[in-house]
């Protein structure tokens, strides 16, 4: 061991704090063994984003590592990632190619990704006059199991996972907004659905008049989701039925995402953006941003909120108050959606070429790719993101597919961290990733080439912030080695258990 670290270290309180190891010889890494663990507990309010635990990251480089507790809301409309644990490290890599993860059913629209417990899952759009929107489980190889449809909607819109649950929300979606043909299918939705067992789904209720849903995310232990076509939203305290919350001047509020405190609301009238909290009395306009008529997904990076924008293409990132700041255009685009940050880098998907780009700073964003090439239609959108085994996943239209990229090398535990405090290790072996969570493996990466991740920088270590927030909870006994740790050494450091407050 060579460095150890907060044995009993205060709460960090998601805003500022975080401890700052200053570099040394003895930290660069190169491409050698090392293994990183540390006690943790996360804030099980859900009101922010869990944050970072270890970083040692070069931005401008794409080197370095992370161990982060991720969780990602608005991407687009859903929560695609509930708190789960992350290790990655990256030396500038990239696969050359998106890979095709194959087609939902018959989607044309892959609408909602969300990851529960080890599995992936995919809401859809399929609008022919027989046709519901689905939830499919993929299961490799392009193939993807039918979880059936909730209802008889044609869409399911958004996706979320909420007190050990996978929840599915519904609507009619009116395909003109993405210049195709209307479904001949006119049944409303607006129901949000509970996922019980395999083709069982619970009705949860309808969000007062609502056709279709747009926001469905976690905030304050409650699960709140918004009206696509018609002002509303709303919160569930599992009664089976929503309560209002009402809205920012009568507008609609769009995605949804929970931000240091705050519920934060896109926005399909005006191009605004909306803060709620509940004990403010409700919603506040906190921005308008510039020559923008609506506002999208939402991507919390290096502890700052950022907002897709239509129809300038671009990201503004939020400076508090009503200050947003214009972080650049994505190509030549006009509309961004999901906003995601993955292996110490955010991703944004675009429209109307489906492209997803890479943020390196200031106003610089980078083409990694175009994931749908329908021919001879006026819009494709990447649309929805998910991280999944270690990989960026995005489901498109119209062609209905799912591709998926690399960066870097990454492991992702794919299932939520249970509350309390739970022991994190992360190892990097010769030539593959483990991560392991109270002892035991929970993911391995494929191998790769050690020659290729030389992860030396001139960066501090970081303890509590880096590529996502900073942490909200707790940190103890931060240990990093300069060898990879067997499976029994992790489960003896994790048998320590730190004494509870």
């Amino acid at each position: 061991m060579f460095c150890g670290v907060g044995a009993d270290h205060p709460l960090f309180n998601r805003r500022d704090a975080y401890v700052e190891v200053p570099n040394t010889a003895t930290l660069q890494l190169g491409t050698g063994e090392f293994s990183v663990s540390a006690w943790v507990t996360h804030n099980q309010s859900l009101n922010d984003v869990p944050g970072d635990v270890v970083s040692m990251y070069d931005p401008d480089r794409r080197r370095g590592f992370h161990l982060t507790i991720a969780r990602r809301d608005a991407a687009t409309s859903g929560q695609s990632n509930a708190p789960q644990v992350e290790f990655g490290i990256d030396n500038a890599r990239l696969d050359p190619a998106w890979t095709d993860r194959g087609r939902p059913g018959s989607a044309v629209y892959v609408m909602a990704l969300a990851v529960y417990d080890g599995q992936l899952y995919a809401g859809t759009c399929e609008p022919g006059a027989r046709q519901s929107g689905h939830v499919y489980r993929y299961d490799s190889g392009g193939h993807w199991i039918d979880c059936f449809s909730p209802d008889s909607a044609n869409a399911v819109t958004a996706l979320a996972v909420h007190r050990g649950h996978l929840y599915a929300a519904t609507g009619c979606y009116r395909l003109r907004g993405s210049a195709l043909p209307d479904s001949p299918n006119q049944t409303p939705g607006g129901h949000v659905y509970r996922y019980e067992r395999p083709s069982h789904w619970v009705d949860c209720g309808k969000l007062g008049d609502a056709q279709a849903v747009n926001g469905l995310t976690t905030y304050l232990g409650y699960l709140h989701a918004s009206s696509t076509y018609s002002p509303g939203v709303f919160d569930y305290k599992a009664t089976e039925k929503w309560d209002a919350i009402g809205t920012p001047q009568g507008r609609r509020v769009e995605s949804l995402v929970a931000y240091h405190g705050a519920l934060f609301g896109g926005a399909f009238d005006g191009g605004e953006v909306y803060r709620y909290v509940p004990e403010n009395r409700g919603w506040q306009t906190v921005g308008k941003l510039p020559a923008t008529t609506q506002t999208y997904g939402f991507g919390v990076y290096r502890g700052r909120l950022y907002v897709g924008a239509w129809p300038t293409g671009s990201v503004y990132r939020y400076d508090g108050q009503s200050q947003w700041t214009n972080c650049g255009r994505l190509g030549e685009e006009k509309e961004v959606m999901p906003l995601v940050v993955y292996n110490g880098k955010l991703y944004g998907g675009t429209l109307p070429a489906a492209a997803v780009f890479r943020y390196d700073g200031d106003t610089t964003w980078t083409d990694v790719g175009r994931v749908d090439l329908t021919p001879d239609v006026t819009y494709r959108r990447a649309y929805s993101m998910a991280v999944f085994q270690g990989q960026l996943f995005c489901g498109t239209l119209p062609s209905g597919h799912v591709k998926s990229i690399r960066a870097g090398q990454a492991v992702s535990s794919d299932r939520e961290l249970d509350p309390g405090w739970r022991h994190l290790t992360a190892v990097r072996e010769k030539t593959r990733l483990v991560l392991y969570i109270d002892g035991k493996p929970v993911a391995r990466s494929p191998e790769f080439a050690a020659e290729d991740y030389d992860l030396s920088i001139d960066k501090p270590l970081l303890i509590g912030f880096g590529s996502t927030d900073y942490f909200h909870g707790r940190i103890r006994d931060v240990r990093l080695y300069r060898r990879a740790l067997m499976a029994d050494e992790a489960a003896r450091l994790a048998a320590e258990k730190p004494l509870e407050e």
